[in-house]
């Protein structure tokens, strides 16, 4: 079973960590971190990307019923224009562990770089797939995330948010060109710093 990866941690608080929304022009990186409970087994986890957003939705619902702690944590544009997105990336996933009501005594990142935490950490490339705790965390943070650009949508419908998400469509790009640029693009994305340069 994924949620006994590793006989040696399985009596352990293992926190699973993953992002969303690093490729995005638009909106926060979103981060979860989450340790599941043992007693109750959530069947179907699997990295968020490979499920319909009906499951994932349906998913969410059990991982936030039954984990044993899970925090959902972010950071906005200004700080990935500030910092870049992969040290944005860090900050909110390390904003995410901090979140948890229980101190994991190990964490497991999805990818091959690790923030800097409070305890004992591994990075798992494909994680998302081979590891329980870090399939809870990628359909949570999906779920929020999509969820808000979707809000998001709302105030600015030119941009087509309720579909692309804010990653580079085609009709996102043309948007941008028509309408500019909106307080929730990324700025230091190339795409976006083009439109306005161009608009100087």
């Amino acid at each position: 079973m994924k949620q006994n990866r590793d006989s040696k941690i399985s009596c352990l608080f293992v926190a699973g960590v993953d992002e969303v929304g690093r490729g995005p022009l638009a909106g926060p990186v979103v981060t979860a971190a989450v340790i599941l409970d043992r007693r109750h087994v959530i069947d179907g986890l699997a990295d968020s990307k490979r499920l319909s957003e009906k499951r994932r939705r349906q998913l969410d619902l059990l991982i936030r019923e039954y984990a044993a702690s899970f925090s959902i944590a972010q950071a906005d544009v200004h700080e990935i224009d500030q910092m870049n997105i992969l040290q944005a990336t860090m900050l909110a996933m390390q904003r995410a562990v901090a979140g948890l009501t229980i101190r994991p005594d190990k964490v497991l990142v999805d990818g091959n770089r690790l923030p800097v935490l409070p305890c004992a950490a591994e990075a798992i490339i494909g994680g998302d797939g081979l590891v329980a705790e870090i399939s809870a965390a990628s359909i949570i943070a999906k779920v929020y995330r999509d969820r808000m650009m979707k809000g998001l949508h709302h105030r600015y419908p030119q941009y087509g948010f309720d579909s692309n998400k804010g990653y580079p469509t085609r009709l996102h790009r043309e948007a941008l060109q028509k309408y500019g640029v909106t307080p929730i693009h990324r700025r230091s994305f190339a795409p976006v710093k083009q439109v306005i340069e161009n608009r100087a």
